[in-house]
């Protein structure tokens, strides 16, 4: 694909709308997706009682804007998310070129997890693509509770585990498969994160997720749309049939889930939801 300074232009205006969290990618005044459910965090909800209670306490809840930058590629790591509702997109990108998605982060993982490996620098920009809530804990605290927690250590490094195989099926997938396959493995992610049918974005900004020219999601989108498995009207998306989509979707929309499923313990029985804690006052009102 021949690079020139419209396109240059262009993807500098998506990438500007990205690092400002109350502007917003043109035409698309809604965020990608609504607010996800309050849910619990599974890395710490897999933490023994203690280990949960002690990083609790080191928390704050916070709400989460769709457009907003929670770390930028190569700046400091200043505090590590835990998302309890909304979900964000890992992304890379190189000089003016378009971005790339590398990973998406829901209730399953955390933000800022290099800090784990003692390196303070994000290597990828985190941005905020579903709205919700999330548990942030500053880095300095969180790299003491590393220190205390020999089981916070292990739920981390198991969960660099899943964020490296997500990059390798990344590469995977943007130099073996289709764009219309990647576009219904995309959709499906979102939908497992958003928790819902339906969520909103425009062509421009899955062209700019996927790394590729808006005519190829066009083009892709319109095929699924012609085979009756999403519906999409102005940026509105109603995915129809998920068992078709999944059969649209390349091979490494399973490979990501089941990466999840080997590289992570499941959460510890009868762990207390997250969800229902204070982290600013520990544990104790579970007790009541």
């Amino acid at each position: 694909m021949r690079w020139d300074a419209r396109k240059a232009s262009e993807h500098k205006r998506i990438n500007d709308g990205m690092n400002h969290p109350h502007r917003r990618v043109k035409g698309s005044s809604s965020p990608r997706a609504g607010p996800a459910g309050h849910r619990q965090n599974l890395l710490i909800a897999a933490l023994p009682s203690a280990d949960g209670c002690r990083l609790l306490a080191g928390c704050e809840p916070v709400e989460m804007q769709f457009g907003s930058i929670l770390c930028k590629q190569y700046g400091r790591i200043r505090h590590v998310y835990f998302p309890t509702g909304g979900f964000i997109s890992l992304l890379t990108q190189l000089g003016n070129r378009p971005g790339l998605e590398v990973g998406l982060v829901g209730a399953e993982g955390a933000v800022g997890i290099t800090l784990a490996l003692g390196m303070p620098i994000a290597p990828v920009r985190a941005v905020v693509q579903g709205t919700g809530s999330a548990l942030r804990i500053e880095a300095a605290r969180f790299s003491t509770e590393l220190a205390k927690s020999p089981a916070l250590r292990t739920a981390m490094f198991r969960y660099i585990s899943v964020f490296m195989s997500q990059l390798a099926v990344t590469a995977t997938c943007v130099r073996f498969h289709t764009v219309e396959a990647r576009l219904a493995r995309w959709l499906l992610m979102t939908r497992d994160q958003a928790g819902s049918d339906r969520f909103y974005l425009t062509q421009e900004f899955m062209a700019y997720m996927l790394g590729v020219r808006r005519v190829g999601v066009t083009r892709a989108a319109r095929e699924l749309s012609s085979r009756r498995l999403v519906s999409y009207i102005r940026g509105s998306i109603h995915i129809l049939d998920v068992r078709g989509l999944e059969n649209a979707a390349c091979s490494c929309y399973a490979s990501t889930k089941e990466a999840y499923t080997r590289f992570m313990r499941p959460p510890r029985r009868g762990a207390h939801p997250t969800s229902t804690r204070q982290p600013n006052q520990g544990c104790a009102l579970l007790d009541n």
